[in-house]
């Protein structure tokens, strides 16, 4: 026979896992993920025009990250390598190089979303 004690743990874990099951299917989408990427862009462009190319580095490096995750085509594919010049280029502290290549891949990205 089942305690009561056991049932109520049954009851509370089932209850659980049903309540976290529309979290764990809420995967980002791919236009999610350019959206997030052409936020971190800009926050990239605003780090790098005050001068702190390590900040235009990382919000950069962000911005690569969600846009990998964007799916496939031409222009996604021109935004990743204009956002990987722009790491190259923040790192050797060229943030105004650096910024021209993110806004380069802005222009690329805007036209996914």
């Amino acid at each position: 026979m089942i305690s009561r004690y056991y049932r109520a743990a049954l009851v509370v874990g089932a209850l659980g896992a049903l309540v976290s099951v529309p979290m764990v299917n809420a995967h980002p989408t791919a236009s999610g993920n350019v959206s997030e990427a052409i936020d971190h862009a800009k926050q990239a462009v605003a780090h790098g025009k005050e001068g702190h190319a390590d900040e235009l580095v990382k919000h950069a490096e962000t911005a690569l990250e969600f846009a990998k995750m964007g799916g496939r085509g031409l222009e996604l594919s021109e935004g990743i390598h204009h956002l990987k010049e722009a790491i190259e280029h923040g790192k050797a502290g060229h943030a105004d190089v650096g910024i021209e290549h993110i806004e380069t891949a802005l222009k690329h990205f805007s036209e996914i979303n």
